[in-house]
């Protein structure tokens, strides 16, 4: 599916019509174009699938070590910082941290992938908990393990800007699948991962 810009363009001249200003006016002459220039980037997601999604990042590798012998060995990528747009009110979701941990099956992804993943599912029209939901699926799918668990946390527009304007409030999702669902020793793991520092260098 293609983001349709000049529909875009067209509807936004209307909203600006509705809230009773004037599109022709200095200030708002580009303003239809600028918006759909800009949707056409932060919905980049809509334009694909997960399956596609997972397709367009299935770069893995082999690693050397005996996984059937590991058991559950982890591996995380912690704290990744994306932004997505609530459905129900096209409101931000911003301050967005995805943590993805899942247990290799046999073979690895590339670490950077497990980022372009997260931000390409949140170029969308989003609930955060689909988002962890759609990151699990394509990972399930590019690694061939169920193993999979997505931790989001992140502050909502819709609750901070209007309505209860609660600016301290964010929200954390879990989505965990297989072993991370079923195996509590593997969920403490998990927890204990998440709430250890991140390491930084200078």
């Amino acid at each position: 599916m293609a983001i349709d810009k000049d529909a875009i363009e067209k509807h936004i001249r209307g909203i600006l019509v509705a809230l009773g200003d004037d599109p022709d006016r200095e200030g708002l002459k580009e303003t239809p174009a600028r918006v759909a220039k800009m949707y056409e980037e932060v919905f980049e997601g809509m334009n694909y699938s997960n399956h596609e999604i997972a397709q367009m990042f299935n770069k893995t590798f082999q690693d050397k070590m005996d996984f059937e012998e590991a058991g559950n060995d982890m591996v995380m990528v912690k704290d990744i910082e994306i932004f997505s747009y609530c459905e129900h009110h096209l409101a931000l979701m911003y301050d967005m941290k995805v943590s993805v941990a899942y247990v290799p099956n046999g073979k690895v992804i590339g670490l950077s992938k497990i980022a372009r993943i997260a931000d390409m599912v949140g170029k969308r029209l989003q609930l955060q908990e689909r988002i962890g939901s759609d990151i699990a699926e394509i990972m399930q799918e590019i690694l061939d393990t169920k193993d999979v668990a997505v931790v989001i946390e992140g502050t909502h527009s819709c609750m901070t800007a209007r309505g209860i304007k609660k600016n301290a409030a964010s929200t954390k999702t879990y989505t965990l699948r297989g072993a991370f669902r079923e195996d509590s020793f593997l969920q403490m793991r998990l927890e204990s991962s998440l709430a250890m520092p991140q390491n930084k260098t200078e």
